[in-house]
């Protein structure tokens, strides 16, 4: 079995594949300050309540926008897992050209969603992936990441309304039925949803129009049905399109 991790800002994911199907996920909140030994009983203890024990992890890929976490979770493959990760970072295999101005700059998270996309889809493709920040990456017909574009991702807009505001309560994320709210709570999940649905269709019109043909929509996460249920700017949906990436990727660099 191979595991793999996706360590993210807000959220760290972690699937089991046996061979090209996905076993389980887990998803878990990202803690910076958990030691080596917490996060290997957590891995540990999620692992058993599906009758995966360690000895049947035989190999593992990491990749991760928290650099402190990358050490940790390699002291957890190291003495927990007894595997040396393979860990998404410059000189590994991708498949795709990083056709950017410093290819180094480009989030190794985005790179494993361009890989699954393109390798799935085909392309041109633009993938749309709703975290901690709300990002758009493209990847040409002919396997170039191109490029893309970063915005706040929704969840840090609902905390700021909350945080930075004296009055407006936290609320739960949903999508309205109505854009023009009729209290606080609807016209706060108004400005939220819906205005980050236009966000990204607004991008994705600009993107489609500097592209030379269209473009397949891909979105990855767990937030991206709100956006579908809301737009119909979405041709496909895979919550899982990082960690099956992470396999592919582990597919080209392994022996």
């Amino acid at each position: 079995m191979l595991l793999a991790i996706d360590i993210g800002n807000t959220n760290i994911t972690f699937g089991v594949f046996e061979g090209e199907r996905i076993k389980t996920t887990w998803r878990v909140s990202t803690a910076i300050h958990r030691t080596s030994d917490e996060y290997a009983n957590l891995i540990l203890s999620l692992m058993e309540r599906q009758g995966i024990t360690a000895k049947q992890i035989k190999d593992v890929v990491i990749c991760s926008v928290v650099p402190p976490l990358l050490i940790i979770f390699y002291e957890v493959c190291m003495h927990y897992l007894k595997k040396s990760p393979l860990i998404v970072e410059a000189g590994v295999k991708t498949g795709i050209r990083i056709d950017m101005d410093n290819p180094r700059e480009v989030g190794p998270d985005r790179i494993v969603n361009a890989v699954a996309a393109h390798q799935l889809y085909g392309g041109p493709v633009i993938v749309i992936d709703m975290g901690t920040a709300t990002t758009l990456d493209v990847v040409s017909k002919d396997g170039r990441y191109i490029g893309g574009a970063i915005a706040p991702g929704i969840i840090i807009s609902l905390e700021a309304l909350f945080t930075r505001t004296a009055v407006l309560p936290r609320i739960e994320l949903a999508l309205p039925k109505k854009a023009i709210g009729r209290n606080t709570i609807a016209a706060m999940q108004s400005g939220i949803v819906f205005g980050y649905i236009g966000l990204i269709e607004g991008l994705v019109s600009r993107i489609q129009s500097e592209l030379e043909e269209k473009a397949k929509v891909v979105a990855a996460g767990g937030l991206a049905t709100l956006i579908v249920d809301a737009s119909n700017i979405i041709n496909i949906v895979n919550a899982d399109l990082t960690l099956v990436g992470l396999r592919m990727i582990w597919e080209l660099n392994r022996g």
